[in-house]
């Protein structure tokens, strides 16, 4: 399991600097950022969802390799972005705390469309893998 998420960290590290800024953002907002919340019932709710779409994304990868695909490894957030935006009006709108959540709602939302866009692609035929773990592209 580790030669696996090894390989897909090294596939995530090989794509191309504009993809792989976007990642690093959607890590901070939603790996780092949370554990300077920690003890919010919001920052639990988006680690908990990191930890759900890293083991879907890397059982794909597993099986798949980096295609497409791993977009469904989001599924989390479809539930956790209307509740994140449901929390923004209680939370103090000077504060990092509603920056943050307000960055976290915005940021997949966004990576929600990326992935519906990229898993129509693979369902459509575009099935070869991007990038391999040895970092070379297709």
């Amino acid at each position: 399991m580790i030669k696996i998420f090894i390989g897909f960290n090294r596939a995530l590290l090989a794509m191309p600097k504009p993809w792989l800024g976007w990642t690093i953002l959607l890590v901070l907002a939603n790996l780092v950022l949370p554990w300077f919340f920690f003890g919010t019932l919001e920052a639990a709710v988006v680690l908990a969802g990191v930890i759900l779409s890293l083991t879907l994304m890397i059982t794909l990868y597993s099986k798949y390799g980096f295609v497409r695909l791993l977009g469904v490894g989001h599924i989390p957030w479809l539930f956790t972005v209307p509740w994140l935006y449901s929390r923004l009006g209680q939370a103090a709108e000077s504060g990092g705390f509603y920056y943050w959540l307000l960055a976290v709602v915005v940021l997949d939302s966004l990576s929600l469309v990326i992935d519906a866009v990229d898993v129509a692609r693979y369902w459509k035929g575009e099935r070869t893998p991007t990038f391999t773990a040895d970092g070379n592209s297709f």
